[in-house]
């Protein structure tokens, strides 16, 4: 399994301004604007990725403006430096015409998140799952992106059950939490329930979600709990969807694929079925980063 380190800025150029010289630039800023997030990435006229940023508000609109104001301060760039804004995700519908007076272009999210994940991963095709609020599977190849199944688990499902389980509901606050939890307080295993399993029941694999609850299961077991399901029924999916097209490669990206148990879960599946799993440096950001390459190649732009 390939996991790179994600959250890292290696390889990332910075913008940089003297006060006796202004340094021209010509920037696309990619646009990924989620349901509880916007990420915003900036690459220059060859895709090279410059910097990134994520931000959270409480509605589309006010993120996606919070988030570009935050980036050309944090950049020293003015708006002159930027050559096209290219929006992509759900909060994209809410958006009309050019903003800031700024060229601006919607991507589908579909195939932004199937090139940039693609461009991340150095593989030339992969089914891509998209793990944010909920989570799409796609297959992406030389042939174009193909939307193959979509479930409502992901992290909006992880951040419900746990706001009822444990009176938490951020992503980080919950990320936290659950690395100190104790599945074996709440969840049920083949090695509970049998001996001698069939070879491709593996002892560790859960047998019951939340089947073997202890009474004295503490919020972090609980958090624990809510992570595996939401990960494991993640990873199900992925199974079905490479059966589906035949494929042997998954590229997982978003906000929970920076879950610390994402690794462990997929590696496990690897074993099970032979797939392959990769988790791509900044992989948080592969939608935004696939807008903007989809700008400069001019596919599935409006």
């Amino acid at each position: 399994m390939m996991i790179a380190a994600r959250g890292t800025s290696s390889g990332i150029r910075r913008p940089r301004r003297r006060k006796d010289v202004i340094f021209i630039m010509d920037v696309i800023l990619g646009i990924d604007i989620g349901g509880s997030t916007t990420k915003i990435v900036g690459l220059d006229t060859r895709g090279t990725v410059l910097s990134m940023l994520r931000v959270r508000a409480e509605d589309q609109v006010t993120s996606l403006y919070g988030a570009l104001g935050n980036y050309l301060t944090s950049n020293h760039l003015a708006l002159t430096d930027v050559r096209r804004v290219v929006l992509t995700g759900v909060g994209a519908s809410y958006v009309d015409g050019n903003i800031y007076g700024l060229p601006t272009c919607k991507v589908d999210e579909f195939s932004a998140s199937g090139t940039g994940a693609l461009a991340l991963s150095g593989q030339s095709s992969a089914v891509v799952v998209t793990m944010g609020t909920g989570t799409a599977f796609l297959h992406a190849g030389p042939q174009g992106v193909r939307h193959l199944c979509g479930s409502g688990i992901g992290g909006g499902t992880l951040g419900g059950l746990c706001h009822k389980l444990v009176g938490m509901e951020r992503f980080g606050q919950i990320k936290r939490l659950a690395e100190s939890g104790d599945l074996k307080q709440v969840d049920l295993t083949i090695a509970d329930i049998s001996k001698s399993a069939a070879d491709s029941l593996h002892p560790d694999m859960t047998a019951a979600n939340f089947g073997n609850l202890a009474e004295d299961a503490s919020p972090a077991d609980l958090a624990a709990g809510v992570v595996n399901l939401v990960l494991q029924a993640i990873g199900t999916m992925t199974v079905l969807a490479c059966q589906s097209c035949d494929a042997d490669t998954v590229v997982a990206i978003g906000s929970m694929t920076t879950l610390t148990q994402a690794e462990a879960n997929f590696q496990l599946f690897e074993k099970l079925y032979g797939i392959h799993y990769i988790i791509p440096d900044n992989a948080t950001f592969a939608t935004a980063i696939g807008a903007g390459l989809c700008s400069l190649r001019k596919k599935a732009v409006e």
